[in-house]
């Protein structure tokens, strides 16, 4: 009889060994979640999601291999994948359009990304903490750009290679609704109803859980930003009942 490991770790590193049932409790969240098995069907190895792929070309990622560890149940390479292969998918879906089986690779691992923000992975810490600014404006007020930031002199952490991605402002405009075309204050003035309704939609959904467990400090900026905003929104709605 084949004896099972109580833990799985590799040999030549100085990590701790992973126990099974840590492994076995985050693929279970994978494979319970509701897209799972509209996403996967099974594999007939051809390969094409990987050839087709942009990240393939330049990271250590194959579309494949994610379907392959999902497929098979490969405990210790699902949770090896969730450290850093997850995070070079582009999400660009070319694997789901092309899979002649109908798997989706980048949905699963859209699916991976958010398990390894439940188990609060190192992984998803290292990767969402360059985007506190922008998680912060999203969760607060619902929106994080106006369309004269859209610069590189603005966003100096987008790197050296902006420049290649910038496009004329009238084309940016387009996409944006009206009253914010000409200044920056517009975008980041919510109204107080809906700001405190977000909030409780953030609440509600877990999303405010999961920013727990990987940004504690921005959770609690967040919290003492809608708790201000709560009794504001609570005193108004006094003043108009007083009104009455």
């Amino acid at each position: 009889m084949t004896e099972t490991k109580a833990a799985i770790g590799d040999p030549v590193s100085d990590e701790p060994a992973i126990p099974r049932d840590k492994l076995g409790s985050v693929f279970e969240d994978i494979r319970s979640h509701a897209l799972f098995d509209h996403e996967l069907h099974g594999c007939l190895n051809c390969g094409i999601c990987t050839a087709t792929c942009p990240s393939a070309h330049y990271y250590d990622y194959s579309p494949r291999e994610i379907v392959q560890l999902l497929w098979t149940e490969n405990l210790e390479g699902i949770y090896d994948a969730m450290q850093e292969k997850i995070w070079a998918c582009a999400q660009c879906y070319t694997c789901a359009a092309r899979c002649p089986f109908g798997n989706s690779p980048g949905g699963l691992v859209m699916i991976m990304r958010e398990v390894a923000i439940k188990h609060g992975m190192q992984s998803a810490k290292d990767v969402l903490r360059p985007f506190s600014r922008v998680l912060l404006k999203v969760i607060s007020t619902g929106n994080q750009l106006a369309p004269n930031m859209i610069t590189s002199d603005a966003f100096p952490d987008w790197g050296p290679n902006v420049s290649k991605v910038n496009a004329p402002l009238n084309i940016l405009r387009k996409a944006i609704p009206v009253p914010t075309l000409h200044t920056m204050d517009t975008a980041w003035e919510v109204n107080l109803k809906t700001s405190v309704e977000l909030y409780t939609i953030w609440e509600a959904t877990g999303v405010l859980d999961q920013l727990e467990t990987v940004d504690e400090n921005l959770f609690d900026v967040i919290n003492d930003i809608m708790d201000e905003k709560r009794e504001e929104y609570a005193e108004w709605l006094e003043e108009q009942q007083g009104k009455e």
